[in-house]
């Protein structure tokens, strides 16, 4: 039986959902391996960092994070102490001996959890040694030239080393090791092979091989169960790493994955099913005014309608009062990430607000990096235009307010033909002479190495958004990560999501799908594929997702232009809301990030932990059959006031977004109905194994 005392968890409404026994964390250690602790790649860096607060807080100073060591991460991430923990100090000296490079200190985030970060470079003289060691365990060898896989093998390798010193000092007590995707496996396969007394746990966040499929333009999801494995890793010369992650999931007491439509994918690829679904989570800050979020978007679209002016200088003949800023965020994975069917999509919407003469406008922002040669002169020119156009109607304010003070302290009511003279006006035509341009707005802020051949820049040749006058849809590609030190669009990415509408995230192989969740905490809406595992997550819980702000194209079971029209149906309908109803949708939208929050969805980890123990140590630790609850059949309950979408209650053309309809007011209480969502809130999270599920078609059509 596991000891330690009971924990009841309750439901975000105050209610008790389940008991389940605590792990005795003084009894245990916890490691948590994975190449991107302190080493910023990919969304693994965002799962480790945002649930640190949380296991730190549960574990304390048993809790230990294992990556590689970079020395410019070290200098601004890390602060370096002495391990306090007796058995974590004997390894780590034990290694340095060796002539390994280990170093040790706590990383500077929320919860400051301690971290052991090895050295790769100093220990790449034992490689040979090491690949032997790998081929006697499992009969997998890597190739030379493949340095990334070679790097995974040291670091892998470091790690077993490590957690043996580790298990030889513990004093009784139990280790537990979670190892993140296949570039942590090698540890996993090397530990159990040399039969360590720890629990192991491996996690997939995706599959090596499904998100090359996909990459290759696949019907992936229709032809799961049709695959020879081995001849599609062999031709994409990733055998040797397909069989590495294949290798550690089954070598791992207990498999997890982060969602059920990547169960699906590594049960057919991995050829194991997951025994846990671990969905990813984010730190949800509450703030303490309720609608400060609210307050937060107003000053970031300003932010954002100041770049607008600058970038369309000359042609800015739309209103920026009656402009919704769009955006799709991430790797430029051009297909997997959406990005195809977004611009098909916008080609249609522009068709329909222009048809229907709308006055609203959409500007689209595509944030993923890409090779390029620095800022387009253009793009710098349009601000530095902008601004110059500030400083001069900020001087002529200034002359103007100063005569009209004179004016009225003598008792007068000043001419206001006299009041501008001669140099004012030829000052201000100056200013709307050097605002004229011959050229377009350009597309994309950057100059683009691959020009001619970059995927979306392709694609908007072809359709035709060119950002011009009669055009209701802009479109800019900004191929860098955003920062607040940019000298062209000054925001970070947080501030840049609050800033904006919508977010778009038309994904095709997406596992979770971190950029939707993180719009849902900040109050943005955002559409979603039911091919993510954030789309099937919200699917699950929220019986009206749209009412929630959180719109979901089917890329599953519809056909490619189904989709794009579906697509383009949601943005159509998002550009018909009033200004009231968006407010209204954000409202809700925030609402659903207790849904996501670490503190509710690491109880899938918890589990996780008390299952592995129990297969690592019967003798020692037993879970109850009937421990993990289940909170099936929950639904976020449908909102009955006011629908967030028009289509009801508006006509078929976009209206101006300060639209409002006075019987809103009486259909909608925004506090009754925030108090009947705490009130049926119940606890998202189904804790345990996935359950055998109905076989499904897995798609009928490539998107």
């Amino acid at each position: 039986m596991l000891r330690g005392r009971s924990l009841s968890v309750t439901s975000l409404g105050g209610l008790p959902l389940w008991e389940v026994e605590e792990l005795p964390v003084e009894d245990l250690l916890l490691f948590e391996v994975a190449w991107e602790v302190t080493n910023k790649v990919g969304g693994i860096y965002t799962v480790i960092q945002t649930k640190a607060k949380t296991t730190a807080d549960e574990w304390g100073d048993n809790y230990f994070l294992i990556g590689p060591y970079f020395e410019h991460n070290m200098k601004t991430q890390v602060e370096q102490c002495e391990p306090v923990n007796d058995a974590v100090r004997r390894a780590v000296d034990t290694m340095n001996k060796h002539g390994c490079q280990v170093h040790f200190g706590r990383w500077l985030i929320e919860g400051s959890p301690y971290v052991v970060l090895f050295d790769i470079g100093s220990s790449a003289w034992n490689l040979d040694r090491w690949k032997g060691d790998l081929w006697e365990a499992c009969s997998v060898g890597i190739p030379y030239h493949d340095r990334e896989a070679n790097d995974m093998l040291i670091f892998g390798s470091l790690t077993a080393w490590f957690l043996k010193e580790v298990t030889d000092h513990t004093d009784g007590k139990h280790v537990i090791a979670q190892f993140h995707e296949w570039q942590a496996g090698t540890g996993l396969i090397l530990s159990r092979a040399r039969k360590l007394p720890i629990a192991t746990i491996f996690t997939t966040h995706a599959t090596l091989l499904g998100r090359y499929l996909c990459a290759a333009n696949i019907d992936f999801y229709n032809h799961l169960d049709k695959f020879n494995i081995d001849k599609e890793a062999g031709e994409r010369q990733i055998y040797h790493r397909y069989c590495m992650e294949r290798a550690s999931v089954h070598c791992a007491h207990v498999f997890t994955t982060v969602s059920e439509i990547t169960a699906i994918e590594a049960e057919h690829m991995l050829k194991r099913k997951p025994d846990v679904i671990t969905p990813n989570g984010l730190n949800v800050k509450k703030f303490s005014a309720v609608h400060e979020f609210q307050n937060l978007h107003a000053t970031y679209k300003a932010r954002i309608q100041d770049f607008v002016r600058g970038h369309f200088y000359g042609h800015l003949d739309f209103d920026l009062e009656k402009t919704l800023f769009l955006f799709i965020a991430g790797r430029y994975e051009y297909s997997n990430k959406g990005a195809d069917i977004l611009l098909e999509s916008l080609s249609r919407l522009n068709f329909l607000l222009r048809m229907h003469k709308s006055d609203v406008t959409v500007v689209v922002f595509f944030i993923m990096p890409a090779k390029t040669n620095n800022f387009n002169v253009e793009t710098l020119k349009g601000q530095a235009v902008r601004k110059q156009l500030w400083d001069i109607a900020h001087s002529v304010k200034e002359k103007f307010g100063k005569k009209l003070y004179d004016a009225l302290l003598r008792g007068e009511i000043p001419d206001m033909n006299k009041i501008l003279d001669r140099d004012d006006l030829t000052i201000m035509k100056r200013a709307i002479f050097s605002t004229q341009r011959q050229s377009l707005p350009p597309v994309t802020t950057h100059n683009m190495i691959d020009d001619s051949t970059d995927p979306i820049l392709s694609t908007i040749r072809r359709i035709g958004l060119f950002n011009s006058r009669t055009d209701r849809v802009k479109v800019i590609l900004h191929p860098e990560f955003l920062s607040s030190t940019s000298p062209l669009l000054p925001m970070d990415y947080e501030e840049f999501v609050r800033g904006c509408h919508l977010g778009v995230f038309p994904s095709y192989y997406e596992p979770w799908g971190y950029t939707p969740a993180e719009c849902t905490v900040m109050g943005i809406p955002s559409v979603t594929t039911n091919l993510s595992g954030f789309g099937c997550f919200m699917q699950e819980h929220v019986a009206d997702p749209t009412a929630y702000g959180i719109y979901i194209v089917d890329r599953r079971f519809c056909s490619p232009d189904d989709s794009c029209n579906q697509l383009t149906k949601f943005l159509y309908g998002f550009c018909k809301q009033s200004r009231r109803q968006r407010i209204i949708q954000r409202n809700r939208t925030e609402r659903l990030s207790d849904l996501l929050d670490w503190r509710y969805l690491g109880r899938y980890y918890q589990h996780a932990r008390h299952l592995t123990l129990s297969r690592a140590f019967p003798d020692k630790f037993h879970m109850e059959p009937t421990s993990p609850p289940t909170t099936e059949g929950f639904k976020y309950p449908r909102p009955s006031s006011v629908p967030p979408s028009p289509s009801g209650s508006q006509v078929s053309s976009p209206q101006s977004s300060d639209v409002e309809d006075e019987d809103e007011d009486e259909r909608y209480n925004e506090e009754d109905e925030a108090e009947r969502d705490r009130l049926n809130i119940k606890s998202p999270f189904s804790l345990g194994h996935v359950h055998g599920r109905k076989k499904k078609l897995h798609g009928e059509f490539k998107n």
